[in-house]
């Protein structure tokens, strides 16, 4: 065997093409090379602008030691976590259930020469520290222990697939209130978002709770929004000189960043402050809102497709966020800087400045701070292009014209959507790359920036597309056994178990948003269904599925003959 990924346009996995691991892509190769020869697989989950995944390349992959172990004990398969979520979210979930807490990337599982996983972990040391043992040990002792225990670990396959099978109950419909309560009480109230750290803006979140203020005009569910919207708009978290904000941040203060600038953060970013907007217009927000806008139209484009990629990395030079940060010397002679950002000698961070605003800046000391980037090596840009963001893009682009009151963005979005159709719809839908691979959120955020572009234009061609991906949607992801939609397309499931993901992750999850769709399409039979279905998960999943409370009330309303908008329902 040798290393195939040159052969795979993933920027992910490009990255990974001259280490000496003979890295595989997950098909039937690769997994029938496991049965054929009785070993273990290897599978390592990860993206391109995931630092931690870098440290374990350059420690771990480019080491021929190790390769030598990797390549001589496992059939080692790398995925680009974008382009397989369907992979991730299993190998993930495995992941928790075997070690009782939270996964993240790199993710590195074992799994039988059938591709069910039986241990794993995130990233692994190529020398024992920080209380991790050694890679290179695990190697060993994950051979050793597949050699010596491998039929039993094979016949643990049922065990599994039942633990990882979600549970439900009978409930039909319950009121969402004690449910927002719970997550009002888990929210802080001094630095915004979840309480502790690290920080992640979880959109969705407040996005609900924009929803729900809109319906009772309650301040409770407006307040946190207005916090976490005024810190990630001033610390550190936010680009000051481009514009965007960054993955999270390792501190409670939301200074200090984990510095990869992700797509879909920054459109959700976007929305929120949008939703936020009509509510209460506000300056400096619009201000913000423009300012990362144009960054993700100038930035954040293919040039090949003029759509949007996928993510700019933390490192440069390999040293996470030297793009971003300052030194005192180089900045301390901008006249007044000290008044608008936090800047001292020592720096706020490993010597180094951060920009955390102490009021808004003047545009001259940004343009300022911008020529000193502008000299730096520039981040690498993953320009894959994947459907559902993009999908979301244009969503966020007709939020804008609505309180921009300026038609170029409505314009925008159509062009955008004309992009989308011409790269992922001529023939069959598809995610990324790969043509014969779609997912739920795909369908899901295509129908609903069709429902959005066909309110704000009032062109029918645009509410009859929508209707006919929801019934493709139906035929290709529907579940009738549980009455969920499968995250990935039945009928190509190369998993060893069938996907129903109910979560919230990185976007909202499929299965509300397809609620959402059925909800504004009139699709009420259907929509009963899927809310039943959803109505059952959510008694044990609840604090998972925040984004299903948006979409269960909407459906509710709108049932009961309520007038109702995806921000919110008329009392």
């Amino acid at each position: 065997m040798k290393n195939i990924l040159s052969e795979d346009p993933s920027p992910y996995l490009q990255q990974h093409k001259d280490n000496p691991v003979h890295w595989q892509t997950w098909d039937k190769n690769s997994l029938n090379q496991a049965k054929t020869q009785k070993k273990p697989i290897l599978l390592s989950v990860g993206y391109s602008s995931c630092h931690w995944c870098h440290v374990m390349a350059h420690e771990s992959f480019e080491d021929q030691a190790t390769a030598d172990l990797m390549n001589k004990f496992f059939i080692n398969i790398k995925v680009d976590r974008e382009e397989r979520p369907d992979i991730d979210f299993v190998f993930q979930s495995s992941f928790q259930l075997f070690n009782q807490s939270g996964g993240g990337w790199p993710l590195t599982m074992f799994l039988d020469e059938n591709g069910v996983p039986f241990m794993g972990g995130t990233y692994f040391p190529k020398d024992e520290k920080h209380g991790l043992p050694a890679f290179k040990t695990i190697l060993q002792k994950v051979h050793e222990a597949y050699v010596d225990q491998r039929i039993k670990i094979i016949e643990q396959k049922n065990l599994i697939v039942k633990n990882l099978e979600l549970k439900k109950t009978n409930v039909i419909g319950q009121e969402p209130e004690p449910i927002l309560e719970n997550i009002l009480n888990n929210l802080d109230d001094k630095n915004g978002g979840y309480k502790g750290a690290p920080k992640f803006p979880t959109f969705y979140v407040f996005e609900t709770l924009i929803y729900f203020y809109n319906k009772t005009k309650n301040q409770k569910y407006l307040k946190p929004v207005e916090l976490i919207l005024k810190q990630l708009c001033s610390k550190g978290i936010y680009d000051h000189v481009e514009g965007g904000i960054s993955r999270y941040t390792v501190d409670e203060n939301w200074l200090i960043p984990h510095f990869e600038k992700m797509l879909y953060d920054n459109i959700q970013f976007i929305l929120l402050l949008a939703k936020f907007l009509k509510i209460k217009p506000n300056k400096y927000y619009f201000k913000k809102i423009k300012q990362t806008t144009n960054f993700l139209l100038k930035k954040f484009l293919s040039k090949e497709t003029g759509l949007l990629g996928s993510a700019f990395d933390a490192d440069s030079e390999g040293v996470e966020g030297k793009y971003y940060v300052y030194d005192y010397e180089e900045i301390k002679n901008i006249k007044d800087i000290e008044k608008y950002f936090d800047i001292r000698p020592e720096g706020n961070w490993e010597g180094k400045i951060i920009l955390n605003e102490l009021q808004e800046p003047k545009e001259e000391i940004i343009e300022q701070l911008l020529k000193i980037r502008d000299k730096r090596k520039k981040l690498f840009f993953d320009k894959k292009n994947q459907l559902d963001l993009n999908c979301l893009w244009v969503s966020s682009l007709i939020s804008l014209h609505f309180i921009m009151s300026d038609e170029k963005y409505l314009k925008t979005a159509e062009s955008f959507y004309e992009k989308i159709e011409e790269k992922f719809c001529i023939k069959n839908i598809f995610h990324s790359y790969s043509e014969g691979i779609s997912f739920l959120e795909d369908y899901a955020y295509l129908i609903q920036c069709l429902l959005d572009l066909s309110e704000a234009t009032m062109n029918p061609k645009y509410r009859l597309l929508a209707k006919k991906y929801c019934d493709e949607t139906i035929k290709k992801f529907f579940d009738d056994r549980n009455k969920i939609f499968q995250k990935n397309e039945k009928i190509k499931n190369d998993i060893f178990i069938s996907p129903i993901d109910i979560s919230d992750n990185t976007i909202p999850n499929g299965n509300s948003v397809m609620l959402m769709n059925f909800s504004r399409l009139g699709y009420l039979e259907q929509a009963k269904e899927l809310s039943n279905s959803l109505n059952g998960y959510l008694n044990i999943y609840k604090n998972f599925m925040i984004s299903s409370l948006k979409a269960l009330d909407f459906f509710k309303e709108i049932n009961n003959g309520k007038n109702c908008n995806t921000e919110g329902c008329e009392i």
